[in-house]
C-alpha cells in the first residue's frame, strides 16, 4: 500500500517563511527613522533660545537647519547603494551610532561652529540610515498581507515624523532647554542599537562595486539643488548664490543620469526609475514634500504670529492630523493597496490632501481653532496617510534584493529635495503676495491691522499654491502609475512529494 505525505514550502501568503522576530524587527526599524524624522524639524522651534545661547546672527541661524539638509540630501544615494553592497545591518548600526555621538556633540555645543559641524554630521549619518531602514522593512516581510501591515505602520511614522519634530521640539524646549531637541536623539538610538545588534540577520555581501563617478555627479548635483533652493528661501532667486548652484545641480544630474547609462555598475540603475511605477512613486514623495511645507512652516507662523499660540500649543495643534495620517496609512496599506494598488490611492491621496489645502484659505486674523482649523488639519493628514502608504510600498516593490537600498535611498532622496523646494518656493510666494497686499491696500506706513491682514494674505495664497501642487500631482500620478495591484512575488515551488511504501 503506497501513501504520499507532502510537505508544501511556504509561500508568499503563508507567512511561516517570515523572520520570527520581524514584529520587533519593525519597531526597532520605526524607532530608529522616527528619529531621522523629528530631526528634520526638531531644531526649528529651539532656534532662537540657541541662538541665544552661543550668540550667533540671524543671518548664521538658517545653517543650523541647512547643514543638515545638505548633507542629508547630498549623501543618500551614495549611502543608499553602500547599504547593498557592504549589508543592511551594518549600515543600519553604523548610521545609528554615528547619529547618536553626533547629538550628543551638538547638545553639547559651546559655539556655533561645533553646533553647525554636530547638524551636518547628524546629516551624514541620516543619509546612511534612512535607506538602510526601508531596506530593511522591504525585506524582512516577505507575506504580502503582513507586508501591507508593516508598511501601513512604517507609512504613519515616515509621514509623521517632521510633525512630532515640531511637537516635541517645542515641548523639549519650553520644559528643559533647546539642547535637549539633541539629546532626546540619545533614547531613540539606544533603544535601536540594543533591538538592531540582537534582532537584525547579517545578509550575504552582492559583490558588487561603487560607481565612483556616478557618487561624485549625483552627490554633487543633490548638494548644489539643496544648498541653491536654501538661498532661495532666505535670499534671493536673483542672487549667482541661488541660480548658480541651481544650474549647477542641474548640470550635474543631467550628467549623471546619461553616465547611468554607460556605467558598467550604475550607482541608479536605470531600471530602478524608469518603471512607471516606482517612478511615479518617487515623483510623488518629491511633490508632497513640496506641498506639506504649506503646514509645517507656514501654518505654525500663523498659529504663533497671528493667533498668539506658543511653541508647544502650535506643536499640539497639528495631532490630529498626525493621528488622522496614520489612520490614513493603515487603512492604506492593510485595506485598499491589496486590493486596487498605488494609483487610486496616490491620486486620491493627493486630491483629498488639495482639498483640505483649499479648506485652509478660510482663514482670518480670529480664527478659532475648532471651527477654521481641525477639520482642514484631520482633511489633509488623511490624505497623506493614503499617499505614503501607497507610495513607500510602490517605491521599493518589483526591485531585487541588491538593490532595496539604492530604491529606498530614492525615496529619502525624493522627500528631501521636495522638503527643500517647498521652503525656497512657498517662502518666494508669501513673500511676494504680502509684497503685493501692502502695494494695493496702503499708503505710507501701514497699521498693525493691515500688516496681519497682509500676512494672512500671503499664507493664504501659499495654500492655494499648496492645493494646486496636490492636484496637479493627482493627474501626474493618475497619468503615470498602472491600474490595478503590485505584481505579488511568486510562490516558492513547492517541495516534491515523498513517497513512502508500506506493507
Amino acid at each position: 500500500m503506497a501513501t504520499q505525505n507532502a510537505a508544501p514550502a511556504a509561500g508568499p501568503s503563508s507567512g511561516a517563511a517570515g523572520d520570527p522576530k520581524r514584529w520587533l524587527i519593525l519597531a526597532v526599524i520605526c524607532s530608529a527613522y522616527l528619529m531621522v524624522g523629528l530631526d528634520l524639524t526638531v531644531m526649528n522651534l529651539a532656534l532662537p533660545t540657541a541662538q541665544e545661547t552661543l550668540d550667533f546672527s540671524n543671518a548664521d541661524r538658517q545653517w543650523i537647519v541647512t547643514a543638515y539638509a545638505l548633507s542629508f540630501g547630498g549623501l543618500l544615494l551614495f549611502f543608499g547603494r553602500l547599504s547593498d553592497l557592504i549589508g543592511r545591518k551594518e549600515s543600519f548600526l553604523i548610521g545609528l551610532t554615528g547619529f547618536a555621538i553626533a547629538s550628543a556633540v551638538g547638545g553639547a555645543s559651546n559655539s556655533f561652529g561645533m553646533l553647525v559641524t554636530a547638524r551636518a554630521s547628524q546629516g551624514v549619518f541620516a543619509a546612511m540610515l534612512a535607506p538602510a531602514c526601508l531596506a530593511l522593512l522591504a525585506t524582512t516581510f516577505t507575506d504580502p498581507k503582513e507586508k501591507g501591515k508593516a508598511f501601513g505602520i512604517f507609512s504613519g511614522v515616515v509621514a509623521s515624523g517632521a510633525g512630532l519634530g515640531l511637537i516635541i521640539g517645542g515641548a523639549l524646549t519650553s520644559a528643559f532647554d533647546w539642547r535637549w531637541c539633541l539629546y532626546v536623539n540619545l533614547i531613540f538610538a539606544a533603544v535601536s542599537l540594543v533591538g538592531g545588534t540582537l534582532l537584525l540577520k547579517r545578509e550575504p555581501k552582492t559583490g558588487g562595486r561603487m560607481d565612483i563617478p556616478g557618487v561624485l555627479l549625483a552627490s554633487g548635483g543633490m548638494f548644489c539643488l539643496v544648498y541653491g533652493l536654501s538661498n532661495a528661501a532666505e535670499e534671493s532667486w536673483s542672487t549667482p548664490s541661488t541660480w548658480g548652484y541651481l544650474v549647477a545641480g542641474g548640470v550635474l544630474l543631467v550628467l549623471f543620469a546619461l553616465w547611468q547609462t554607460r556605467s558598467a555598475s550604475p550607482l541608479l540603475p536605470p531600471r530602478i526609475v524608469l518603471d512607471r511605477n516606482r517612478g511615479g512613486a518617487y515623483l510623488t514623495v518629491l511633490l508632497v514634500g513640496t506641498g506639506m511645507f504649506g503646514i509645517l512652516l507656514f501654518l505654525i507662523y500663523y498659529m504663533q504670529l497671528t493667533l498668539d499660540y506658543s511653541a508647544i500649543t502650535s506643536g499640539v495643534a497639528l495631532l490630529p492630523m498626525i493621528v488622522a495620517t496614520t489612520l490614513g496609512a493603515g487603512l492604506g496599506a492593510t485595506k485598499l493597496m491589496p486590493k486596487y494598488g498605488p494609483k487610486p490611492l496616490i491620486s486620491g491621496g493627493l486630491l483629498v490632501s488639495a482639498a483640505g489645502m483649499a479648506w485652509l484659505t478660510g482663514i482670518s486674523v480670529d480664527s478659532g481653532y475648532a471651527s477654521d482649523l481641525l477639520g482642514p488639519l484631520v482633511v489633509v493628514g488623511l490624505g497623506m496617510g493614503l499617499i505614503y502608504a501607497a507610495a513607500l510600498t510602490t517605491g521599493t516593490s518589483g526591485v531585487e534584493t541588491r538593490d532595496s537600498g539604492i530604491a529606498s535611498a530614492c525615496i529619502s532622496a525624493g522627500q528631501q529635495l521636495g522638503g527643500a523646494l517647498g521652503t525656497a518656493l512657498l517662502n518666494t510666494i508669501a513673500a511676494t503676495a504680502v509684497t503685493n497686499w501692502l502695494t494695493d491696500n496702503t499708503k505710507g506706513q501701514p497699521t498693525p491691522e493691515q500688516l496681519q491682514l497682509a500676512s494672512i494674505d500671503g499664507y493664504t495664497t501659499v495654500f492655494w499654491w499648496c492645493a494646486a501642487i496636490f492636484a496637479g500631482g493627482a493627474v501626474i500620478a493618475g497619468l503615470l502609475l498602472r491600474r490595478g495591484p503590485l505584481p505579488v512575488p511568486e510562490a516558492p515551488a513547492q517541495a516534491p512529494a515523498v513517497q513512502t511504501e508500506t506493507a
